[in-house]
């Protein structure tokens, strides 16, 4: 007979979590180090008594908001290469479903996430219970539901015994690099304090091995097939090559065969951005350098790349008529994207295996002309980097001299408005790990919240946080963990007065700064257009225990940079009183949005017509 421990299913939880392991390359990582947590009646007395009596060596980290810690604990993963996560647990209700668009953020970037909200009773017995939404057509569904469509597994645990069953699948989904991203275990409050007699081998260390898949020989012929019959081949760098630890392969692959490249949001920084081949970010927010050549491209391989509509500009960038695609990818769903040749395998075991096979191949690429696109690039860069105080400063000059304080061992962590752009055209990065920017799912407040994950995965780095002051609007809450866990992130907020980069959109489409302008309302006309409305971010900063400077020019930011050393384990903000409108222009791009067809404002006629000239010439799939 197998030993057994009566448990009850919280605690058994907290047992199973502290002895998760993965492997990757022979290199064995603890898989769960610590948990966040926000405790409410769902949860605090099943859960919360578990990890307080129960032996285990979880750190428990205090959250202030549900989604603020798990747009954390997705960038603790990220930057620890998916081989740790921090599970986050909620209460029920409200704190549960704050935690559905982390979930969202972790399955669009193909992050693990473990989210463990609270539920209803399984028994029924007291409901409707507080916090409780009742569904009049079906009384077993609860708000937890709603994390079905965001999560790459979704489980409700019933019964203290399916705890086993639910575990393994989550831990399955969870270390699967094809099919990771946010995971939901819906535990019902009464089921949390139920006990059971567990096998204690459920309970051993278990290690999960994270394999590489192999290039097959059919893949080998038809990819080296593909590449040889090109003159002009283009390398796209995606995330999936950091997280394959494939960059050097890349760059040897690159340079045997005398293919530039670009990278995505999450490639970029893999590869020094020095290295002659690398053009920088390719797309909508890409480089002038990488996007001409990727137009005239007549092969496009994307290594690690989803192809989203921000690396191919809305499928409109790659305009050679007889252009193909190849996509390495051990996910098939990304494989198959922009009706590319698929090779559904590890990126380094690719890259490796194909070298030897086209070590007759080189590309018809002019290298004068690569040099020459790459260097007038780079002073494209310099001239934004340094554009002189209009009377505020410039947006691009305030990110060259936090690019150049940053140095060789900072991280700079961003996420949604514009200045993602910024960054993929113009940023620097000092290490292959130097640069998170979380644009797949465009989620204002990561930039913030996230920057604390990566302070815990790389204590050793001063951390950049890049934030829009809508952003810090929308999630600051972590700012206070952050003081309490004496975390020295420094936090830039860019004050433009509005949603500057939604602004440029709606004013480019049309539109006049309707709603996207933080302006006091007209007593006369009702509209918003009065007086900006001011902001002392720097004072709100100071009223949570962080260090605040408030800066309006280049020197108050030179100065404010250098006094900013002296302070060792608290966060601080930088309030940036930036021009209005001083972000970095597109270059050699295009994006499809939803433009009016029909419209009172002549501007907006126009910019619909505008819009068919260039779907004409997108690609159809």
């Amino acid at each position: 007979m197998d030993k057994r421990i009566k448990l009850t299913m919280a605690q058994a939880l907290v047992r199973f979590l502290d002895q998760q392991y993965v492997e990757f390359d022979g290199e064995e990582t603890k898989f769960v180090e610590a948990v966040f947590g926000i405790f409410g009646h769902g949860s605090v007395i099943g859960i919360g008594e578990a990890l307080e009596n129960t032996e285990h060596s979880l750190i428990f980290y205090q959250g202030k908001n549900e989604q603020g810690m798990a747009l954390a604990a997705t960038a603790y993963a990220k930057q620890n290469n998916r081989l740790k996560i921090i599970p986050c647990i909620s209460s029920i209700g409200p704190g549960a479903t704050n935690m559905v668009t982390a979930a969202a953020c972790a399955t669009a970037n193909r992050i693990p996430l473990l989210v463990l909200p609270g539920d209803t009773f399984a028994c029924r017995q007291p409901d409707p219970v507080l916090q409780q939404v009742e569904m009049f057509n079906a009384i077993d569904t609860t708000v937890n539901d709603s994390f079905r469509a965001v999560c790459r597994f979704f489980d409700r645990v019933s019964r203290p015994e399916q705890l086993m069953t639910s575990l393994i699948n989550a831990m399955r989904v969870l270390t699967d690099p094809a099919d990771t991203g946010a995971v939901c275990l819906a535990l019902p409050q009464d089921v949390q304090g139920e006990a059971y007699d567990y096998p204690e081998y459920f309970f051993d260390k278990r290690v999960w091995h994270i394999d590489r898949r192999p290039l097959a020989e059919s893949q080998r012929d038809r990819l080296s097939k593909m590449i040889k019959a090109s003159r002009k081949p283009f390398l796209i760098l995606g995330g999936g090559v950091r997280y394959s630890r494939a960059g050097a392969s890349f760059q040897k692959l690159a340079e045997q065969c005398v293919i530039p490249f670009g990278s995505t949001q999450a490639g970029k920084g893999t590869i020094d951005w020095r290295h002659p081949l690398n053009l920088g970010g390719v797309g909508i927010t890409g480089t002038g350098c990488a996007n001409r050549i990727a137009r005239d491209a007549d092969l496009i391989i994307g290594v690690g790349t989803r192809f989203s509509d921000f690396t191919t500009c809305s499928k409109w960038l790659f305009q050679n008529p007889n252009v193909q695609f190849v996509s390495v990818n051990i996910c098939p769903f990304d494989a198959y994207k922009m009706n590319a040749e698929a090779i559904i395998a590890d990126a380094r075991e690719t890259l490796d295996d194909m070298a030897p096979h086209l070590a007759d191949y080189k590309s018809s690429w002019d290298k004068a002309l690569i040099k020459e696109e790459k260097e007038s690039f780079d002073e494209v860069i310099d001239h934004y980097y340094s554009l002189p105080d209009s009377p505020e400063l410039m947006q691009t000059t305030a990110v060259g001299m936090i690019n150049e304080f940053a140095g060789e061992s900072g991280i700079v962590v961003c996420a949604a408005g514009s200045l993602p752009g910024d960054l993929q055209r113009f940023w620097r990065p000092g290490w292959d790990h130097g640069y998170h920017v979380e644009y797949g799912y465009s989620n204002m407040g990561y930039d913030m919240n996230g920057a604390m994950g990566v302070k815990m995965a790389a204590p050793e780095c001063d951390v950049f946080a890049m934030v829009g002051d809508g952003g810090y609007f929308m999630l600051n809450s972590e700012l206070h963990t952050m003081v309490q866990e004496r975390l020295k992130v420094h936090i830039f907020i860019f004050d433009n007065s509005g949603w500057g980069c939604i602004e440029s959109l709606q004013n480019s489409h049309g539109g006049d700064s309707y709603g996207t302008v933080f302006r006091s309302r007209s007593k006369e006309t009702g509209k918003l257009d009065q007086k900006l409305i001011p902001v002392d971010f720097a004072m709100n900063a100071r009223s949570l225990g962080a260090i605040g400077y408030t800066v309006r020019t280049s020197d108050d930011l030179r100065k404010a940079l250098e006094d900013s050393r002296k302070y060792k384990d608290v966060p601080i903000v930088f309030d940036l009183k930036v021009k209005s409108g001083s972000m970095s222009p597109g270059f050699e791009d295009w994006w499809r949005v939803g433009v009016a067809e029909v419209s009172e404002n002549e501007k907006v006629r126009e910019a619909y017509k505008e819009l068919m000239q260039e779907v004409r010439k997108t690609r159809d799939y």
